[in-house]
């Protein structure tokens, strides 16, 4: 057997691997089998591992996720009912309290979604023609940028063609360049009519907004899902009429616990925000339900063991579990951003990021790595765009400090993604 041959099945059996042992996910109407335990995988894993080495002589690492004997846990077999009494900020880490989410009122499962739901991997990037190479290396086949707004604006294909004529499908996520623009719902036809006009113009996929649970993006003391629903609801037919292909995700909420310290006025808890958008309808006018994910300082692999006020979107499989079934499981989950933080090859990070001090680039490789496993074995994320490839900005928001390519220009995380992806 040649190399890529062996490649390809041992990334195989590597995923099959994870999605048994990881996430064990079973249909919800059936029972699951007696959980299994890490014992049962041992000697697969140490096969995987030695093959892999002795066909290419690079060591491929899986690390232990807990003592010999230890059960399994399987994603959703646990329900998240929200926020307990203490809650802590999107990034700080300041534990905030505030109210439990109103309940959720599940819409029924589409007929349309079944296990074998594709997933995909990409990446938000500054630089397309200089990261292009690496990214498909990684095994990355979109690209996102952010695109920002103003009424009356006509859209264009620039970035659409660049991305395509490099081999990459492209997710535009789209918002205000200033959200007073959209104040009192002004403006919601104009803006519809210009995602609309991107979707004419070859647009894979419209993320439709962009974290409207804070004050930073969405009018102050405007912020209302329901209100929000609309936008998506206009905007989705525009996209739809223009172009039935263009993947339309609702705009990722931001992770956070802050509403009972700030207001309602000025930021919602992501899940108590996700519970007015099903009420609301949203489920009629997305395509896949946006989620962000980047305040992780563990394995996605953990369920426990943050040192922080306990809080699920410090999780991996806690925030696919809340957003999942927030849902009730109706439409597949889109990240638009996942990401995980290191001051290394930077410097000291500021104090609001200071949770992410101890995390090294050997863990970020790591840990995208074992995220985008989990994500495409999972049957539950259509999509997952790593927040980010290759940002230089470096101070109060530490973005470069998410990017896969460090400062020294190299990129470890494009290594653990290919042994995960296989590359192109």
């Amino acid at each position: 057997m040649n190399k890529s041959a062996l490649f390809l099945l041992l990334v195989g059996l590597c995923l099959a691997l994870l999605s048994t042992a990881c996430l064990g996910l079973a249909s919800p109407a059936v029972a699951p089998p007696a959980t299994p335990t890490l014992d049962s995988q041992a000697a697969t894993g140490q096969a995987l591992v030695d093959a892999w080495a002795a066909a290419t002589g690079t060591a491929l690492h899986l690390t232990a996720l807990a003592p010999a004997g230890t059960p399994v846990p399987l994603l959703g077999a646990t329900t998240y009912p929200g926020p307990a009494a203490t809650q802590p900020a999107a990034l700080g880490g300041t534990p905030y309290p505030g109210p439990a989410p109103a309940a959720t009122q599940a819409p029924e499962k589409s007929a349309d979604l079944t296990p074998a739901l594709p997933s995909e991997l990409g990446g938000q990037v500054n630089n397309l023609e200089a990261s292009a190479p690496k990214m498909a290396y990684a095994g990355m086949t979109w690209v996102k940028l952010q695109d920002r707004w103003t009424p009356g604006e006509t859209a264009s294909d620039k970035a659409i063609a660049d991305a395509h004529s490099r081999g990459f499908k492209i997710l535009l996520s789209v918002l205000a360049n200033n959200p007073a623009d959209i104040s009192g719902g002004a403006n919601f036809d104009s803006y519809a009519a210009y995602v609309g006009g991107l979707a004419a113009l070859g647009a894979d996929g419209i993320e439709v907004w962009n974290e409207m649970n804070l004050d930073r993006e969405w009018p102050a003391g405007q912020i209302n899902p329901a209100t929000y629903t609309d936008l998506l609801r206009r905007s989705y037919a525009q996209i739809k009429a223009s172009n039935p292909n263009t993947l339309v995700i609702s705009g990722a909420p931001a992770p956070t616990g802050a509403e009972g310290a700030f207001g309602l006025d000025h930021v919602w808890n992501d899940n108590h925000y996700l519970a007015g958008m099903v009420t609301a309808g949203a489920v009629n006018y997305l395509d896949c339900v946006g989620v962000h994910y980047n305040e992780g300082i563990l394995s996605p692999l953990q369920s426990a063991g943050d040192p922080r006020p306990p809080y699920y979107t410090h999780y991996y499989g806690d925030m696919v579990s809340t957003y999942y079934n927030a849902f009730g499981g109706a439409r597949p989950l889109c990240f638009t951003e996942l990401g995980y933080l290191t001051p290394e090859g930077y410097g000291p990070l500021p104090s609001s990021f200071s949770w992410a001090a101890k995390t090294t680039i050997a863990e970020q490789a790591q840990w995208l790595a074992q995220a985008a496993g989990l994500s495409m074995s999972s049957g539950r994320v259509r999509l997952t765009i790593i927040f980010n490839v290759d940002f230089t900005l470096y101070g109060d928001d530490p973005q470069a400090g998410y990017a896969m390519i460090r400062a020294d220009g190299t990129c470890p995380a494009c290594d653990t993604l290919r042994a995960v992806t296989g590359g192109r």
